[in-house]
């Protein structure tokens, strides 16, 4: 099956390294003009730009801490700047800052992740929302984890809570979105072979590979296992799916 993206306007949160690096290039490989976000991978944002960027794609490089309320509320607006108009955005940006107890977590963290897993989602969808709406439609894809099934790991509670905030904004947005042909779907990750959990504090290798004998399939996912619904959706065969939870974690 092939699925052309042509022109399609997509901005993808967090691109500049594991899931969402995959998802610029497989989108960019189909067509889309992609926007590339960023905050601190400044280098490698640029290899992938240089790597998407050619006569059959465009891509545009947005720099944006999403810690910082005013980026929340505005990285959209500056992709629109650049690309001329919004057609799908991929809330992918996430964090996990610290691997603790409830009670050892410090408040930082707890807000940090509260502040990009959720509130950053949020304002972005609703910045889109309102350029689809005035636009005819569009899509918007939430990256969830399968953690939000189980309520989290005791250590990950406080990120699979910000997950399932996620996951409410999607039933929330596909219910209003539908009379506008907005479209809000979320994928629930299981555990993937990406950098992600070397920069947590507190998570071990030993914990990963604990992990991933819980996988009934018994190995982690790749990247582009999320990365290829994110185009099935994004494409003309993701037309009839509004408000729905798909889960990629081999069984989890």
């Amino acid at each position: 099956m092939t699925f052309n993206l042509k022109n399609k306007k997509i901005l993808i949160t967090g691109a500049s390294s594991g899931i969402g690096a995959r998802i610029a290039e497989t989108l960019a490989d189909a067509g889309a003009i992609v926007g590339i976000h960023y905050n601190k991978n400044k280098t490698v944002a640029e290899q992938i730009f240089e790597k998407l960027k050619n006569d059959e794609c465009k891509a545009f490089l947005i720099h944006g801490d999403l810690l910082k309320i005013h980026v929340q509320k505005t990285l959209v607006d500056n992709f629109i700047n650049k690309a001329g108009g919004i057609d799908v955005l991929v809330n992918n940006a996430a964090a996990v800052f610290e691997y603790k107890d409830p009670l050892e977590l410090s408040d930082d963290s707890l807000d940090k992740s509260i502040s990009l897993n959720f509130k950053a989602p949020y304002y972005l969808s609703a910045s889109a929302f309102e350029h689809m709406k005035r636009s005819g439609g569009g899509k918007i894809i939430n990256i969830s984890t399968a953690a939000v099934k189980y309520g989290g790991s005791l250590k990950g509670l406080h990120y699979a809570a910000s997950k399932a905030a996620l996951e409410s904004l999607t039933r929330g947005f596909s219910r209003e979105g539908a009379r506008y042909n907005i479209l809000v779907n979320s994928i629930r990750c299981g555990l993937i072979e990406t950098d992600m959990r070397k920069k947590i504090k507190g998570y071990s290798e030993k914990r990963f590979k604990e992990r991933i004998k819980m996988i009934p399939l018994g190995h982690p996912g790749k990247t582009s296992d999320i990365a290829d619904m994110v185009l099935f959706l994004c494409s003309s065969s993701g037309n009839f799916i509004t408000g729905d939870i798909i889960t990629i974690a081999g069984g989890d």
